[in-house]
């Protein structure tokens, strides 16, 4: 038995959609995928619904055509740049004395129910961090534990309503609904990190085209997330002013030269911005050092995030970056001497069968995190955007209602079986119709 799913990244530089089959023991199997360039958004949110729309349903196209299938519901990533993140507790007795899953679904509600959030901001994730089980703190997994008192703290990540809705609105225009969504850099972690990584602590930073998500894993739950509205288009940016040379030339430097390494003095020949017929020469030197000014801004500003946290300290696995930023060769080696030379990862998304080489690289991660958060791979607890809880037992408790239905059917006695099953009754095309009656008396009378 599988199910068939289909993730939609949407990105500042690119939207990805991704449709993949899951089996019931959560392997994917990748079977098509759409990439297009990203339109109507800045920093990873919608500025143009119908533009936007356009470009998603591009990717969604060529990725129904290479599954050969059609799906009309996805699970949708959504950028940190309007998120607002608060902590909440919540406390229930346990009356039977065992703890189950209504009794940590009904601590967590009531942590989301004492949060004090603002009414123009939606709660889109709420992650228990740690749970106490009477005066025991910091259990992983309460579930079939014996207690009189079961408490939580959790993690709530908002975002704006109007953002949600117009992000949404895109979608659907483009012939999907949104079934639930997933914060980009909740979805990146999920494809790059390891279980010794989380359970150790680790910050993940999803560097991308015009913006970089920062979440922190300290244990299962992710405790801090921020967004940074500067990406790898920036340094584009700067070389264009730099240089005076159009953004397609700036751009191409970049892929072409990009290095934090020490250059050489070589010269290189580029247009002049706004008379592409003429062209100057331009040391590397003079590249190296706009790329490397930008890159050094951008990490200190992820640094100063990472020291307001508090969770440096909590952070034992160090930082893991992705995203298509992190392809700067030298990126790493600058990384470690800014964050205090704390341990520093370049990491792509994890391998999955049936993986496109395309999707092999960093660009991708929060791609794949949806498709792997789709197979079950997230906090053992959270309830998300529809305010449903997830867990890690779902899929059991799943059969276990099946099952309780079908036991239903079998222990019912003859007679209600027989009710049950009993046709209504269709009016006889025979019964006489008032009406027809009314009218013939009335034309015997007349």
């Amino acid at each position: 038995m599988k199910k068939t799913v289909l993730a939609i990244d949407i990105g500042s530089t690119k939207i990805c959609a991704i449709i993949a089959d899951i089996s019931s023991d959560g392997d994917i199997q990748i079977t098509g995928a759409g990439i297009s360039k990203s339109n109507g958004l800045k920093k990873g949110s919608i500025t143009n619904i119908e533009l936007a729309s356009k470009a998603i349903k591009t990717a969604l196209s060529d990725a129904k055509r290479v599954a050969g299938c059609d799906l009309k519901r996805a699970i949708v990533s959504f950028s940190g740049a309007y998120t607002k993140s608060l902590q909440s507790s919540g406390i229930v007795n346990v009356p039977n004395k065992e703890i189950g899953v209504d009794e940590i679904n009904r601590v967590m509600n009531t942590s989301l129910y004492n949060a004090n959030i603002p009414n123009e901001y939606e709660v889109v994730h709420t992650l228990p961090f740690n749970f106490k089980v009477d005066d025991q703190e910091f259990i992983d997994d309460p579930l079939g534990m014996n207690a009189s008192r079961l408490e939580v703290e959790t993690h709530l990540i908002t975002t704006q309503k109007s953002n949600l809705n117009n992000l949404k609105k895109a979608v659907k225009a483009a012939g999907v609904e949104v079934e639930t969504v997933l914060l980009s850099g909740y979805a990146s972690a999920i494809s790059v990190i390891t279980q010794d990584e989380k359970e150790l602590g680790v910050g993940v930073i999803d560097m991308g085209g015009s913006s970089s998500n920062i979440v922190i894993h300290a244990g299962n739950s992710i405790r801090y997330n921020d967004f940074l509205g500067v990406g790898s288009n920036h340094i584009t940016n700067d070389l264009s002013m730099a240089l005076y040379t159009p953004l397609s030339a700036a751009e191409d430097v970049k892929i072409k030269y990009g290095s934090l390494h020490t250059p050489n003095n070589e010269l290189i020949e580029l247009p002049i911005i706004g008379d592409e017929g003429s062209k100057h020469d331009v040391s590397l030197e003079v590249v190296h050092n706009v790329i490397y000014a930008r890159v050094e801004e951008t990490l200190m500003i992820i640094a100063q995030s990472i020291e307001k946290s508090g969770l440096k300290d909590q952070m034992g696995a160090g930082v893991v970056l992705t995203g298509g930023f992190t392809s700067l060769e030298g990126i790493r080696d600058l990384a470690v001497a800014i964050f205090d030379n704390i341990p520093v990862r370049l990491a792509k998304p994890m391998e999955v069968d049936g993986l496109f080489d395309t999707l092999r690289d960093p660009a991708y991660s929060c791609a794949i995190g949806l498709v792997k958060y789709s197979s079950g791979l997230y906090t053992p607890y959270e309830i998300d955007v529809n305010k449903n809880m997830r867990h890690s037992n779902e899929k059991f408790e799943e059969t276990q209602v099946d099952s309780l239905n079908n036991l239903k059917e079998e222990s019912a006695t003859p007679a209600e079986t027989a009710l049950t099953k009993l046709p209504e009754k269709k009016p006889s095309s025979n019964e006489p119709n008032i009406l027809s009656q009314f009218f013939n008396k009335l034309s015997q009378l007349f």
